[in-house]
């Protein structure tokens, strides 16, 4: 199965970006190994539309543009459901099983996301109640995409 983390706006030079770009690295090399033959991530420009709506419709349409053919679609956004790590590690284990070749985990502009991208996800997943800037909710979303390879791996990383 084939992963991808795509995101609106894109990482300047720096920690942010190295972070992520660690989490999502070490996530691939262990994939492999348990049959994610690709993860990467994928990112599109915010919006420059003065409206917050008009926003977030440029946005979903640049999002849509970058989701992999018949794509599952998990949606980190505010308004979902909070999950723990073994959770989200078993709903992609249960995605490969199935014979899922392509899922996407999408984490929307400042603005949120369209409601009509919304509706057509799969799964709309939040990290808890608080509100997290944007570039730290790629990093923690490309820690959990590493965290579910360890899981499903039973590598040491994650400890209950």
């Amino acid at each position: 199965m084939r992963l991808h983390l795509i995101c609106v706006g894109r990482l300047k030079s720096g920690s942010e970006k190295e972070l992520a770009a660690h989490y999502i690295e070490r996530a691939s090399a262990m994939g492999r190994l348990i049959g994610f033959s690709h993860i990467e991530l994928r990112q599109t420009c915010e919006s420059r539309a003065l409206r917050p709506d008009d926003r977030k419709r440029e946005e979903a349409k640049a999002l849509r543009t970058l989701l992999p053919p018949e794509a599952a679609v998990m949606v980190f956004d505010e308004s979902g459901v909070a999950i723990t790590s073994l959770s989200f590690a078993f709903e992609l284990k249960r995605a490969r099983d199935e014979g899922t070749a392509n899922a996407a985990c999408v984490i929307g502009g400042p603005d949120g996301l369209d409601t009509d991208f919304l509706n057509q996800a799969s799964r709309i997943v939040s990290f808890g109640r608080m509100t997290w800037p944007h570039r730290l909710a790629r990093i923690m979303a490309a820690e959990q995409i590493y965290r579910a390879m360890t899981i499903l791996s039973d590598h040491p990383y994650h400890r209950t």
